[in-house]
């Protein structure tokens, strides 16, 4: 092997992180969009039908996330701080962890009702998992146009999770504000609305990471 062989196998390896982060944040938003699906049906057999779904695509996150995870194990140079890139991986896992536990305790609960704020808390994870999606593909080549709409999508997200705090407090304060209540359903609800939660914070924890990348690499 002549020596430009050898720098040339020492290079980093854009294609391969760029190509799984890419299915990984792919897959994310189709889950939110299969989760959304489910947040409108009223039918317990119909979120029954797309939990199965839903787990499917969180498999799928966790072999993405092992293959990322054994390629920064056999690479040497990394197109993006090594630590990031595991970080962006663990965030995507964490998020679709966060959306498929909820899709599992409403079906354990057998809670069938499409709330309104459900259905909210579904758009918000939709747009906000559709903002990673798009950002994650720019930080590649971060000309100015990337770079802008980046920092753009970082912000929406921002807004995004900002709106779901909003909508956490109001549903929170209003499951334990009637007293007649069933205080065994305020319990799962309270459940299902501190996992969305959870899943709004890990989208913007994600962003987070984005951010750091752009310092160190614009």
């Amino acid at each position: 092997m002549n020596l430009d062989s050898i720098i040339r196998s020492l290079m980093p390896k854009d294609e391969q992180y760029r190509g799984l982060l890419a299915r990984g944040t792919a897959n994310l938003h189709n889950a939110a969009r299969v989760f959304a699906e489910l947040a409108r049906s009223d039918r317990l057999e119909t979120r029954r039908v797309k939990g199965v779904e839903l787990r499917a695509k969180e498999h799928e996150g966790d072999q993405i996330t092992r293959q990322i995870f054994e390629a920064l194990n056999k690479t040497f140079i990394t197109p993006l701080d090594r630590e990031d890139i595991r970080q962006l991986a663990s965030d995507l896992d964490n998020i679709l962890d966060h959306i498929d536990e909820v899709t599992q305790f409403l079906i354990l609960f057998e809670l069938a009702e499409a709330h309104e704020a459900l259905v909210q808390f579904a758009d918000i994870l939709v747009a906000m998992t559709g903002e990673i999606d798009k950002a994650t593909s720019l930080i590649w080549t971060l000309s100015a146009t990337n770079l802008k709409a980046t920092q753009e999508s970082i912000v929406r997200v921002s807004d995004l999770e900002n709106q779901a705090d909003s909508l956490y407090n109001t549903m929170i304060a209003d499951l334990f504000k009637q007293e007649c209540r069933d205080s065994i359903l305020v319990l799962k609800w309270k459940e299902i609305y501190d996992g969305l939660e959870e899943a709004c914070d890990a989208c913007k924890d994600f962003t987070h990471v984005l951010g750091n990348v752009i310092i160190k690499n614009a």
